[in-house]
């Protein structure tokens, strides 16, 4: 399996880290640690050092509750990471975690490989037209409603069943404006309850009969915490490789992680006992 990102051929032979990087104030995680460009950049060359082989730029919390910023803040947030990104790493595969237009467009003008979109389409159809125009990939996430209220109760008939539907239905889309290179991402923590996200990760593997890459994001996330006692983000990180180790062996291509090194050494590790460990040095 491989991805065609305008011109960049990326193998998912062995599966590949997707480095956050939030350059937000409010982030659940890491909010107001890389708000500014020179700090932003410097965390992304340690992940790159750490084994990432995408950094994901976000200028807008999309954490349950959060609440939207406008264009104009969401670009100056932005754009100054990307362009330092590109100009030091011309290497790298780049991915900018937004919604709005304008923002995906400029970033693809700049140089950008990736539009990570947590609404699916939903707020921006337009995504489907400019990711083909540019070449560029696209992660389809699953999401119901927005950041703000998604987590006030969330119901649904079959999880499973319903996200295979909104996948197919994006993937229509995306296919007739010519995206070549779509990711599947089924939207941990992005309105579902505990159990819903526990029956994604417990039958991934049902998405694969759609032939495209799966990404799973639990890194540090409530539903952690939750099966932890309410334990305080920081102190997620074993749930979290927990939750992504079981999702490699379900077939996830792509882990979206705050901690790059340690996700980079459970995939080492998984392949190793899979049979195909990781090229020596």
């Amino acid at each position: 399996m491989k991805l065609n990102l305008r011109g960049r051929t990326v193998s998912l032979e062995r599966p590949v880290v997707m480095g956050i990087l939030n350059v937000t104030p409010d982030s659940f995680s890491d909010g107001g640690r890389f708000l500014q460009a020179e700090h932003a950049v410097k965390r992304a060359g340690e992940m790159i050092r750490q084994g990432a082989g995408i950094i994901d730029i976000g200028g807008e919390s999309t954490r349950p509750g959060s609440d939207p910023v406008d264009e104009k803040t969401e670009l100056q947030r932005v754009m100054p990471v990307v362009e330092a990104l590109i100009k030091r790493y011309p290497d790298l595969i780049l991915s900018v975690d937004t919604t709005k237009f304008e923002v995906a467009k400029a970033a693809l003008e700049a140089g950008a490989h990736l539009i990570n979109d947590v609404s699916g389409l939903r707020k921006e159809p337009r995504f489907a037209e400019l990711c083909a125009e540019y070449g560029a990939g696209y992660v389809l996430m699953h999401s119901v409603r927005d950041p703000k209220t998604m987590q006030i109760n969330p119901e649904y008939n079959d999880v499973i069943t319903d996200i295979e539907s909104f996948f197919r239905e994006g993937l229509n889309s995306l296919e007739q404006a010519g995206v070549e290179s779509v990711i599947l991402d089924p939207g941990i923590g992005f309105g579902k309850r505990l159990e819903h996200n526990l029956e994604i990760i417990r039958h991934l593997d049902s998405f694969r009969s759609l032939k495209r890459p799966l990404l799973v994001g639990a890194s540090r996330k409530k539903m952690i915490g939750d099966l932890l006692n309410d334990r305080a983000a920081e102190g997620r990180l074993a749930g979290t490789l927990a939750v992504h180790y079981h999702s490699l062996l379900k077939g996830a291509k792509i882990l979206r992680v705050h901690d790059v090194e340690e996700a980079s050494d459970i995939i080492s590790v998984c392949h190793a006992i899979s049979g195909t460990p990781a090229p020596k040095e």
